[in-house]
């Protein structure tokens, strides 16, 4: 279609006899080359009116114009003449944090499902007018109605995921990857394999291994996977989020579990990684947009997200960051390796044994959050003795050196 009139505006431009026509179609406006929206919205009622939006959104998630790909931010201000000041944190703890502090003001944020339920339960988001978003209609029903949202009153989903295992076919045994989860914990790749810097998913990934749900639902849940983890430590090179990006594809780690839309950035950008989703299940998810209750313009946020729902700002994104892309339509756009890729549309089978990750009760959140401390400290014990062994070593070669400059200086007057 988008090829059609193409070649339909350049006939036009040559014959010089027409003016461009405003809309791709009776019901599309085309806004780029690549994106034409719907035309029965009221793209334009903010115009000339100075709003900015501003936008909190994970890092390296969304067409941002890198890269050869759609700049879709920049075609929504063209559209709406509405400024997105856009900016970006690295875990949802991070983004609460930042938020429930008061530290600043955003009109549209990108948590994922647990969070949404807490800042939720804790009245940090706005109900969402939903006849400001009719694009809610190309969502999927399978991403809707979630036990952290019922009835999407608060979100829409941007992107859905699962956890899978990275690694690479150079440095790990094929046989190995068997072990599924456990090869996280395979004493064979001590030091060369990398964890999650976010407390949630590590825990997750040991109460699986445990035979437990991903949520853990008792402090007993959080004691015993804390034992697992510090089982791990000792193997495990470092803690990363996008770290894991330089570490993978540069060969500095042979395991890591991220992201499957991640898994898949990194496998096409090095064809020495490869990533699997473990069979007996997963951490599954969905990252959705909120407004905050200290939103200065909801409406104008509403209009953001319903055009991340038209179907060609969603291929854009699933294209450049390879997220699953809620919107329905958007898979039978995609290029093949995309449309049926395992990693961005899993088995089924997989998926029906993988978990939301759910509100925690504030009794068991507290213990996780003490139990995540004390692991990234554990290494930390054992060499605790060596600052004082150091301090004293430092102090030793100073008297040391105070001595050896006196003596030379007393055998200097004696001649």
């Amino acid at each position: 279609m988008k090829k059609a009139i193409s070649l339909l505006l350049t006939l036009v431009l040559a014959a010089g006899s027409f003016a461009l026509p405003t809309f791709a179609a009776e019901d599309k406006i085309q806004v780029t080359e690549d994106i034409s929206v719907s035309a029965d919205y009221d793209w334009t009622r903010f115009k000339g009116q100075n709003v900015s939006l501003n936008v909190y959104n994970w890092g390296l998630y969304i067409s941002d114009g890198s890269d050869e790909s759609v700049d879709v931010i920049s075609a929504f201000e063209e559209l709406t003449g509405i400024k997105v000041n856009y900016t970006t944190f690295d875990t949802n703890e991070s983004m609460y944090a930042k938020l429930k502090g008061g530290g600043a003001n955003y009109d549209l944020i990108f948590p994922s499902d647990y969070m949404i339920g807490k800042m939720m339960n804790e009245g940090m988001l706005l109900p969402l007018n939903k006849e400001n978003i009719p694009n809610l209609a190309n969502i999927g029903p399978e991403y809707l109605d979630k036990v952290y949202d019922p009835g999407n009153v608060y979100s829409v989903p941007y992107t859905w995921g699962t956890v899978g295992i990275t690694y690479n076919k150079e440095m790990v045994d094929e046989a190995d990857l068997a072990q599924s989860w456990e090869l996280l914990w395979n004493p064979k790749y001590a030091g060369q394999i990398l964890q999650f810097n976010i407390s949630r998913d590590c825990f997750a990934i040991a109460l699986k291994i445990m035979g437990r749900s991903m949520n853990p639902s008792s402090t007993q849940d959080i004691e015993d996977a804390l034992v697992k983890l510090q089982e791990q430590k000792p193997l495990v090179q470092a803690y990363v989020m996008d770290e894991v990006f330089d570490k993978m594809e540069g060969g500095e780690a042979a395991i890591a579990p991220y992201f499957a839309g991640d898994g898949l950035t990194m496998t096409a950008d090095n064809p020495n990684l490869g990533m699997f989703i473990p069979p007996e299940g997963t951490i599954q998810y969905v990252d959705a947009m909120c407004i905050p209750a200290s939103s200065q313009n909801p409406e104008a946020a509403e209009m953001f997200i319903n055009y991340l729902c038209e179907v060609d700002v969603a291929l854009q994104n699933a294209l450049f960051i390879q997220y699953t892309s809620p919107v329905s339509a958007v898979r039978e756009l995609l290029p093949p390796e995309l449309a049926e890729s395992e990693l961005m549309y899993p088995d089924p089978e997989i998926i029906a044994r993988s978990e939301y990750m759910t509100v925690l009760p504030d009794d068991v959140n507290s213990a996780m959050d003490m139990a995540w401390s004390e692991l990234k400290s554990f290494d930390d014990q054992g060499n605790q003795w060596l600052v004082p062994v150091f301090l004293l070593v430092a102090i030793a070669m100073t008297v040391f050196n105070v001595w050896r400059r006196r003596a030379r200086k007393k055998r200097r007057q004696m001649y």
